[in-house]
């Protein structure tokens, strides 16, 4: 371990797996590099189709894009560091540079619990205000929401960050976790102000998550009240295959952090490694994830890459049959 005076820490170390052998380095390098492709890859594909397809400038695709932005943020902010870690054995990040990470890990979260609250509202409002919704969700509407989004919680979680910088940073300097966060950060604080500090972050972490999580659970069970009203057994079906792909990600995200809190709460005590595990799995899974299931599980958004596939082949059948 290192330790360094209060006055004259420049830095944190990143342990990452605690107790991994250094023979798996390599794979586990390799594994977290091909997630981030995947993260990169996917995302941004999902992000061209919509915006370089017409039919799919629709309110429900602004949101989707955001969603899709979001998660790549998120890989960029979080995966490279980590790598690194473990292919060239680099655990030093600068004391500002780990505070950076922090600052966006927290904020990326928030900005993507509020995208998947519009996404509840997008369905709730078509559903039961259908001919409210092109008042009430058009393009311009949802991209000035998806802004504020960015801005304010930009602008919200700048206090949360400054809040934990007024801490006095002890004797370690020792980060147990993939990347730098609220909590392994302040752990490593002390001071008379530290349980204030932590009560302030988790109250807003609470509110983060589980205010937009209210709306969405009611949102969304007025969605289903509404389909099992439906006499018509297509229209039903069209319903819950357009908010089938939402529910997914929105589970996704979700139901791993819930469960996370309940452990806690219930006093289920995880060991180091599994919890950083879990941590990893409910950050990482869902943004590789989510471009397969806009892809395949949205109706739209099939049809649209199954026509320019059949496109491309007939385009190449052509060109073969001419040769």
């Amino acid at each position: 371990m290192k330790y360094t005076n209060i006055t004259t820490i420049k830095e944190f170390i990143i342990i990452g797996f605690p107790g991994l052998p250094p023979e798996y380095y390599g794979p586990v390098s390799v594994l977290l590099l091909l997630v981030f492709l995947a993260i990169v890859i996917g995302n941004g594909f999902t992000i061209a189709v919509i915006i370089f397809e017409r039919t799919l400038h629709k309110p429900i695709y602004v949101i989707f894009s955001n969603l899709a932005m979001t998660d790549i943020c998120f890989g960029v902010v979080t995966l490279p560091k980590i790598i690194a870690r473990y292919w060239w054995n680099d655990m030093i990040t600068s004391f500002g540079a780990c505070f950076t990470q922090m600052y966006f890990v927290h904020s990326l979260g928030a900005i993507q619990s509020l995208n998947l609250l519009m996404m509840a509202l997008d369905r709730f409002v078509a559903i039961w205000f259908p001919f409210k919704y092109p008042v009430l969700f058009t393009n311009k509407a949802v991209a000035i929401a998806c802004t504020m989004c960015w801005v304010l919680t930009f602008i919200r979680l700048l206090g949360i960050v400054l809040h934990a910088l007024t801490l006095p940073y002890c004797d370690q300097n020792i980060i147990m976790q993939c990347y730098c966060d609220h909590i392994s950060i302040t752990r490593l604080g002390c001071g008379d102000g530290l349980a204030y500090v932590n009560s302030v972050a988790l109250a807003n972490a609470m509110v983060t998550l589980l205010v937009p999580l209210t709306f969405i659970i009611l949102s969304y069970f007025s969605v289903i009240i509404a389909v099992l009203r439906m006499s018509q057994t297509e229209r039903r079906h069209k319903v819950l295959s357009t908010c089938a792909p939402q529910l997914f990600i929105t589970c996704l995200y979700y139901v791993p952090r819930c469960f996370v809190y309940l452990a806690n709460v219930l006093g289920f005590n995880f060991s180091l490694v599994i919890r950083i595990i879990i941590t990893m799995l409910y950050s990482l899974i869902p943004a590789a994830v989510n471009p397969m299931i806009y892809c395949f599980k949205t109706k739209e958004i099939k049809n649209v890459l199954m026509r320019r596939f059949k496109k491309r082949k007939v385009s190449t059948g052509l060109k073969t049959d001419c040769k």
